[in-house]
């Protein structure tokens, strides 16, 4: 914990407590919060358990009416100066994010900086939640439609953006006036603590902004089947979110899921073979490979199968791998050990089936001396084994030859995922009946990454429910009601 606070510019930034009703809870126990580069200790954490997330649902629940009854505008203003704030420390966040998460610094930073532009953009966003005249076909009436805060939101988040997660998802529900719960992932609870610090200093009012921290199993029921909460955001795993989705259909609660991916990264015979292998290096090698949108399957065209695979074993080789605060560093840990023996079964499970690695296909956690894998490159697969039916997360890249359009959408499209997708071609034809005959949420097209502020961020079949970032987002916290006004004529 020490090495930490002395790394940092504020060290009133670690936090350690969680966060209710505007005051610090120790809780009745503690988790330790582990440096994944090196296994050792950053910081114990409160476990408030179910009474603590009662405790802020009931904070959350006491502050629901002035909220939403606050000024659009007010709100706007609050929430744009977490902005602030976020953006002006900005170096220490990043700092706390790399040293619970394992991320190279540089990439820390970044993800600061990206889930900043959501608040941002939520901020603006609170003061265009319009709604709509309507003609009503009955004589002297008026109709229209007005859009309202659904209420307490109950927002569990991931580690694998410990930041950009809660900041994507509960910036439009404070936003658009709904009190929040945050539950972070007990691997990566101290970047949540460090928002809620900037929070209270941006101003909320007690109540609005919550963080309690634990164990998912005691407080996650309590977020899910309290009758004061209105709302669950969740992202995470399909299985966690299918039973989240269970447990607030007894309260027939709304839900907003992000879960997992099996995202195809299809390289057409036409595409710039340089600029794909570029384009897969960055989204695959991102946070280690341990992101919902990393590509998944890479498929290729016969004709240039040779070519690719040559310049993306050249690329992988050179990745540097190390401690996230190393200078130069691309690649961190994975998130602990289990996640390392993870990898190192599919990948052993593939090459038992025939395929070859190209490049890394190891363990470095010997070498290295924490939880990290070799950016890794496998040809040969066969399409039906784990490492192509699984989410990888992780840094490997699995290259499989396809013959044409028709074979690449039925391929991409066989997993009961629908999450991101990613395409290389310069034909304009073949951008428009691929990207319509693959059943993703989002596709890039000669870009490897999809998620921005403005855009709509979200999955289809078992890849979730709901979209988050521009518009859409603020709209999935507001309940549209309609009104119709009659007897006007009399």
């Amino acid at each position: 914990m020490s090495d930490l606070k002395s790394r940092l510019k504020d060290p009133s930034l670690l936090r350690t407590d969680s966060f209710i009703n505007g005051g610090w809870e120790k809780g009745a126990s503690r988790f330790d919060v582990n440096n994944p580069a090196n296994r050792t200790k950053v910081a114990d954490v409160a476990d408030v358990g179910a009474a603590g997330a009662k405790q802020a649902v009931k904070a959350a629940a006491a502050a629901n009416l002035e909220w939403r009854r606050t000024s659009p505008f007010e709100r706007a203003r609050i929430v744009k100066r977490w902005h602030d704030l976020i953006m002006e420390h900005q170096d220490d966040l990043g700092v706390i994010l790399a040293m619970e998460m394992g991320k190279p610094l540089a990439e820390a930073k970044g993800e600061v900086a990206y889930g900043a532009g959501f608040v941002e953009w939520a901020a603006e966003e609170a003061k265009r939640v319009h709604g709509e005249t309507i003609a009503v076909p009955f004589p002297g009436a008026r109709g229209w439609t007005i859009r309202q805060p659904v209420g307490v939101v109950s927002c569990i988040t991931p580690w694998n953006f410990p930041s950009a997660m809660i900041t994507r998802k509960c910036s439009p529900a404070l936003a658009v006036g709904c009190p929040i719960v945050i539950k972070p992932a007990a691997e990566t609870p101290l970047s949540a603590l460090a928002l809620a610090e900037l929070a209270a200093r941006a101003g909320f009012p007690k109540g609005v902004f919550n963080v309690v921290t634990g164990e998912a199993k005691h407080i996650g029921p309590v977020l899910t089947q309290s009758d004061e909460v209105a709302m669950i955001g969740f992202t995470g795993s399909t299985q966690v979110g299918a039973l989240l989705m269970e447990q607030a259909a007894k309260g027939i609660k709304r839900v907003a899921l992000e879960l997992g991916g099996n995202a195809p990264f299809i390289v057409m015979d036409d595409a710039d073979v340089e600029k794909a292998a570029d384009g897969l290096i960055q989204g695959k090698f991102r946070a280690g490979g341990q992101t919902c949108v990393s590509p998944n399957r890479v498929f290729v065209q016969e004709a240039i199968m040779a070519d690719l695979t040559e310049a993306l074993a050249e690329r992988v080789k050179k990745v540097k791998i190390g401690d996230p605060f190393e200078e130069g560093v691309q690649v961190g840990p994975l998130i602990h050990d289990k996640a390392v023996e993870r990898v190192s079964e599919l990948v052993s499970a593939a090459t038992a089936k025939g395929a070859k690695v190209v490049a890394g296909g190891k363990s470095l956690a010997k070498e290295l001396g924490g939880s990290f894998y070799a950016p890794t490159l496998i040809t040969g697969a066969d399409i039906s084994s784990s490492i192509a039916v699984n989410e990888i997360f992780g840094p490997v890249a699995s290259l499989y030859p396809v013959k044409d359009e028709a074979e690449i959408i039925k391929l991409a499209n066989a997993t009961p995922y629908g999450l991101a997708a990613y395409l290389y071609t310069r034909d304009a034809g073949r951008v428009h009946r691929i990207t319509e005959g693959v059943d993703f949420g989002m596709i890039g097209v000669n870009a490897p990454m999809v998620g921005s502020p403005a855009t709509p961020f979200g999955g289809m079949k078992q890849s979730g429910i709901g979209r988050e970032g521009g518009k859409w987002a603020a709209e999935e916290f507001t309940e549209l009601k309609f009104v119709l006004l009659s007897g006007i004529d009399e």
